[in-house]
């Protein structure tokens, strides 16, 4: 594997969605679960007197129990592995798009600030949230109000798909199979995260004495 990653943690619907029309959607931040989060979002939009706000977030950091819980719990959480460089190749070449490192930052330290730019509101996030490490892509039109924004990918630039580890075994070839029949897709590495049980972790209790 060449370069550095990034990982989406989403569901089912939205991969099924990616694979079959060969495109990644960037949303509307209201809906985020961090109220703290979409709230300097919506006030990033009103102060540049935007029509629209849009984003999508991406983890840098290495699979966490953190990631699948908040960001694709349950059997239909999806992790798509993407090679960094190609997918921002595909999504900053729109002038209305910017993209950068998340910038965790403790309360007591905003406190101390006179003032803070606009334009660093989309990618500020609360200390507490900083193992995350992400990365997040934001549109923004002063003159087009939308509530998603598609933009074309290489099936190429996706490296690896990882099912939720709450998927029940007995489901898990048949997911595999229905992702690996979407057309183009027949050699897409797919597999289960094993992180809540891992048979290779196990067998360390063998060396109990």
């Amino acid at each position: 594997m060449n370069g550095p990653s990034f990982y989406r943690y989403t569901n089912l619907a939205a991969t099924i969605h990616m694979l079959r029309t060969r495109n990644i959607t960037l949303l509307n931040p209201g809906t985020w679960d961090d109220t703290n989060d979409s709230y300097f979002m919506s006030e990033y939009k009103r102060l540049k007197n935007a029509k629209s706000v849009l984003a999508l977030c991406f983890a840098e950091s290495e699979e966490s129990y953190h990631h699948w819980r908040v960001f694709s719990s349950g059997a239909d959480g999806v992790r798509v592995e993407f090679d960094k460089q190609a997918l921002l190749a595909a999504l900053t070449g729109d002038g209305d798009v910017r993209a950068g490192l998340v910038n965790y930052t403790k309360l007591e330290d905003l406190k101390q600030k006179q003032a803070v730019a606009c334009d660093e509101l989309p990618f500020l996030k609360r200390w507490p949230y900083g193992d995350e490490r992400e990365f997040r892509v934001v549109y923004t039109s002063l003159s087009e109000a939308v509530a998603f924004k598609n933009y074309p990918i290489a099936l190429s630039s996706i490296r690896r798909i990882t099912l939720s580890p709450w998927l029940p075994k007995a489901l898990s070839d048949s997911v595999k199979a229905a992702l690996k029949s979407i057309d183009g897709c027949s050699r897409l590495k797919v597999f289960q995260s094993t992180l809540i049980s891992n048979e290779a972790w196990k067998k360390f209790t063998e060396r109990a004495q």
